[in-house]
């Protein structure tokens, strides 16, 4: 299986450098999770970032008040840090220079990033932040995001089930992490996505900070007889819990692993324990969106690994910001900000446009981890893998 940085080794910040860069590049900054539990995000996100400059700067880069100037992109690490997120963004713009902003990963550190650009009156374009927590935080004024919908992701697991005829004991076991995003899931979408297909919640509680108290956790929700358990961690967590789960006997029909579950080094520290969980998905190299098939490919030829889903939404984050200030013509943030305003075009990960909210949504499917990949298995005409039911039993 291909190696990656381990997401907890340390990086310092990351400031990459085109020799032939002058005072003349339009600087663009970012904030990312190199390093800490949620790394394993970042380094997805940061060659999404980089590839999308790269290509512009070798068609010319953009023109701005017509000449043509590059764009140099700073990438610091926020350590997964959301205090470290608000300071790198500050500095990104008040030392560096950034006339914009790409955002970090998940809730905590993509609203505290954008928090500073709303403040500074700097346009953001970010992804990997549930919409939901992301448009209640404030009204946003110079913060966009694309990506998925919490009411969207809770119904996935459901839906699938009842449009594939699946069978189970109707019982769900619902394990997540603290935080107003995962509180959310756990304490209202998911048991009401339940209760409206029939099925009963069994049991719901959070993890624990430290991986030694999930032992007891696990046999609670083991001894309910849950078919079903849905859990949101970050990956640590979600590791650690596939495999006491496993330690446990614990083996229910149908795990749902969101978050901790998406990025590839989940199937790296869990190896065959992987197989068969599920984690819902907004894109695939199989897609029918411009580019996506070559992206992929382009990510393993460059990488040797797997392609994740934060490539694209990176990607195309990137590619959203680039092109609005290319139609801006400008590096005004008021125009530059109007013009992601105004976007309307399909990019790798789907059609982009942006409602009153400042949020434009990707559609969801359903993925499995087989054989170390995230397959589609639903829905049926997006699929590229047969579904896995039970979790395989593992020597």
């Amino acid at each position: 299986m291909p190696s990656h940085p381990s997401p907890s080794r340390p990086l310092a910040d990351v400031l990459p450098t085109d020799p032939a860069a002058t005072a003349q590049d339009v600087v663009v900054g970012a904030s990312i999770p190199l390093s800490g539990p949620l790394a394993g995000f970042g380094m997805y996100q940061r060659w999404g970032y980089e590839t999308a400059v790269k290509d512009l700067n070798r068609a010319g880069g953009i023109r701005i008040d017509g000449l043509q100037r590059k764009i140099r992109l700073i990438v610091r690490d926020d350590q997964s840090d959301p205090s470290v997120t608000a300071d790198n963004t500050d500095r990104l713009i008040a030392r560096d220079g950034a006339v914009a902003m790409l955002g970090s990963c998940t809730p905590p550190l993509v609203n505290a990033g954008a928090s500073v650009t709303d403040q500074r009156k700097v346009p953001l374009v970010t992804g990997c932040n549930p919409l939901g927590v992301f448009k209640a935080v404030r009204q946003w004024q110079y913060a966009w995001n694309i990506f998925l919908d919490e009411h969207e992701l809770s119904s996935v697991p459901f839906r699938m089930m009842a449009d594939m005829g699946l069978v189970s004991n109707k019982k769900v076991a619902i394990l997540t992490d603290h935080g107003p995003h995962e509180s959310h899931l756990a304490g209202q979408l998911w048991p009401a996505q339940a209760a409206s297909g029939g099925y009963t919640v069994v049991h719901n509680t959070a993890l624990p900070a430290d991986p030694q108290q999930l032992s007891a956790l696990i046999d609670q929700a083991r001894l309910t007889g849950a078919d079903i358990v849905l859990v949101d961690a970050i990956p640590p967590r979600a590791i650690a819990l596939r495999q006491q789960m496993a330690s446990a006997g614990f083996a229910p029909r149908f795990l749902v692993i969101e978050k901790g579950g998406e990025p590839e080094f989940f199937a790296q520290a869990t190896g065959p324990l992987s197989e068969g969980v599920l984690v819902s998905g907004y894109w695939d190299a199989s897609f029918p969106y411009p580019g996506a098939m070559q992206l992929g490919q382009r990510f393993e030829a460059e990488t040797q690994g797997t392609p994740g889903a934060q490539i694209a939404n990176s990607h195309a984050v990137a590619q959203v910001l680039l092109d609005a200030i290319a139609q801006a013509g400008s590096l005004d943030a008021e125009k530059i900000n109007a013009a992601i305003a105004a976007t309307d075009r399909s990019y790798v990960v789907g059609p982009v446009k942006f409602a009153a909210d400042h949020t434009s949504p990707i559609p969801l499917t359903m993925m499995q981890w087989q054989g170390g990949r995230a397959r589609v298995v639903w829905p049926s005409d997006r699929a590229n893998g047969h579904l896995i039911v039970g979790l395989p039993s593992v020597p």
